[in-house]
């Protein structure tokens, strides 16, 4: 339960930074960040796995690449589960934004979590 809060908090954060660097991502808020952090943890336990395994041939083709266009695709259905507290103009920018926020996900995991892992 805590690492789930940890990693709703973690998302929630990288939401506020890529809606802080473009223009086309947008929060109305930490409220916002927090819900949407929520709401896209949610879909990638309940939609995300069944969305692998109907793509699995094209993900396969793709050499995995394809998976970032099944995160931009839950970023869309938490933008239109959100209102107008969420906002992406686009699914190209849902596609970079998938990216960013898998990078900066990844540099998270490395620098911080894991080695506060390692130390308990």
């Amino acid at each position: 339960m805590m690492r789930w809060l940890v990693s709703i908090l973690v998302n929630a954060v990288i939401l506020i930074v890529v809606s802080g660097y473009f223009d086309s991502f947008y929060l109305s808020g930490i409220g916002a960040a927090l819900g949407a952090s929520f709401i896209l943890s949610v879909l990638n336990v309940l939609v995300k796995p069944f969305l692998i395994l109907l793509t699995l041939p094209v993900t396969v083709v793709t050499l995995g690449l394809f998976l970032f266009v099944i995160n931009a695709v839950t970023l869309m259905i938490t933008e239109g589960l959100m209102g107008d507290a969420f906002n992406i103009d686009g699914f190209s920018t849902a596609i970079l934004a998938a990216v960013v926020i898998s990078l900066l996900h990844l540099m998270i995991q490395k620098a911080i979590i894991e080695p506060l892992q390692k130390n308990k």
